[in-house]
């Protein structure tokens, strides 16, 4: 929930700076004691599912498939035609870097985009 409000920006890392969805992702699990590399090299538009797929096809994360979710939850969604985007699950809905309202935001349930994967973060 801090992140919103942080300015968008493409390859964002920083609340600060400016944060892009993998940005959110990032802040998120590095404070929840994740240490790791956030992907960079991508594109607004792009093939990079697998990418994504293939981060967190990682034992510290399990793949949520049962329509369950809880605060915490990564899910990755398809906003349009070879787009992905990722979101962080609140209790009060997802937070994500919203690049048309130029700011971090959070958005109720159920997200308005086609859901492809959800992943919980099981720790190191």
């Amino acid at each position: 929930m801090t992140c919103v409000g942080a300015p968008f920006r493409l390859h964002g890392r920083s609340p600060e700076t400016g944060l892009d969805c993998v940005g959110v992702v990032a802040a998120c699990l590095f404070a929840a004691g994740h240490r790791f590399e956030a992907p960079t090299g991508y594109h607004l538009r792009g093939d990079f599912e697998v990418r994504a797929q293939a981060f967190f096809a990682d034992s510290r994360f399990q793949n949520v498939g049962d329509g369950s979710w809880r605060a915490g939850d990564i899910m990755l969604l398809r906003p349009g035609a070879r787009q992905i985007h990722l979101a962080v699950l609140t209790q009060f809905g997802a937070v994500h870097a919203h690049i048309g309202l130029a700011r971090v935001v959070l958005t109720p349930l159920p997200m308005p985009y086609d859901k492809i994967a959800q992943w919980r973060f099981q720790g190191d």
